[in-house]
């Protein structure tokens, strides 16, 4: 390490290039000892005998309704034609049982967005909190791109 005098002379009138390692050695010395006071502390535990109880764990996958609409605006609930009219009360009597089901909904591309909508407003007068859409997965398509109408 170079000192250099007040005067100036002799030395160079450059700034000096090292780092005081000094307070940086301090500080490790103290994480040190902070580290020594605590370890033992955090290893300590209190014993407790917990008691032991053998069950099989309940597994209860919800319900799930499948509510699909032809591009006619058919509607089907389970697979099982459903008139139109009879939709709201099928939809009450499902938003009152405990676990709810889950609703999917499942339109053909030619359905009116309409009639999706008339059958989403239905399901949420009715309190039907799982509403869901089914989709066929297809190739991701760059952006931008349309695609092609045969």
């Amino acid at each position: 390490m170079a000192f250099g005098g007040l005067n100036g002379g002799g030395g160079s009138s450059q700034p000096q290039s090292e780092i005081n390692m000094v307070p940086l050695i301090d500080v490790m010395l103290v994480l040190l000892v902070i580290f020594m006071i605590t370890a033992p502390l955090l290893s300590h535990s209190i014993v407790i005998d917990l008691p032991q109880v053998t069950s099989q764990q309940v597994k209860e996958d919800p319900e799930v309704i499948d509510l699909a609409i032809d591009a006619d605006g058919a509607i089907f609930w389970n697979e099982q034609p459903l008139a139109r009219d009879a939709l709201a009360a099928r939809l009450r009597e499902t938003a009152q049982r405990q676990p709810q089901p889950d609703l999917r909904l499942r339109a053909d591309r030619n359905t009116r967005y309409e009639m999706l909508a008339e059958v989403m407003g239905e399901a949420t007068r009715a309190g039907v909190k799982g509403l869901g859409f089914v989709t066929t997965p297809g190739a991701a398509k760059p952006a931008g791109e349309t695609p092609a109408t045969p």
